[in-house]
Order: C-alpha cells, then structure tokens, then sequence
C-alpha cells in the first residue's frame, strides 16, 4: 500500500508522531507501507531546516526510499523558508526553498496533486 503522510496537527505531531513511531519505523525499513510523500503544514514546515536534526533524518529516509517532502509555500514563505520565484500563467505564485534540508520541495495542493499522482497514492493520512 502506498501512503503519504500530511502534518497538519501543530504541537507534539512531528517530534513524537514523526520524529518517535514513523521515522524510526521507515528507518528500519519496518513501516508496513510504502510512504510515497509528506506534506508540511503551519510550524511542521521547521522540522526540515537544514539546521534540524529530525530534518535531517527525514532527508536522508527520504534519499534512500524516494519519498517527497513538500512544504506548503505560503507556511513555508511565512517562516522564512521559502522565497517567491515566480507567478505562472494560471496567477498561481511558485517559491523556491531556503534554509531546508536537501530534496525539500514547497507547494501548495495542486503541486501535491500532481507529484503524488504521479507515483499512486492508496491512501493520505492527516495527523
């Protein structure tokens, strides 16, 4: 089964959800599913500053397995990691990662639509 992952929940999500029961179980290649994206909402996005070592951790999962890691950019923006690039055709602004982990992405939900449907999702997780 292919899932992803979106943090939504602020407050103890990332540090004891993610950074506790997930993360040590993709580590260990002992998930029971194939984590295919994450998607980073409010101040979840902090946890992949190249400066954080559950970012890190992330990044590195994330390497190995193929597993996108987006930030949605306008959380992202506001935090001071991400900077505007451009506006497409369509008026919708596109922005640039800054300070984040390598392989980081920012987007927003059409961005998310697309990378995912490009592998399948069987399910989307909220936490």
């Amino acid at each position: 089964m292919k899932v992803a992952y979106v943090f939504a929940t602020a407050g103890q999500t990332i540090d004891y959800v993610l950074g506790d029961m997930i993360l040590p179980q993709l580590e260990a290649g002992a998930h029971g599913a194939d984590v295919v994206g994450m998607f980073f909402f409010h101040d979840n996005t902090y946890a992949l500053r190249e400066d954080d070592p559950l970012g890190r951790r992330l990044a590195d999962v994330a390497a190995e397995q193929e597993i996108l890691l987006m930030l949605c950019d306008q959380c992202a923006s506001r935090r001071g990691l991400a900077e505007f690039d451009h506006t497409d055709e369509h008026g919708r602004d596109h922005y640039e990662p800054t300070d984040t982990v390598e392989g980081a992405t920012v987007g927003c939900f059409p961005d998310l639509y697309a990378a995912l449907g490009e592998v399948g999702v069987d399910q989307v997780i909220t936490l």
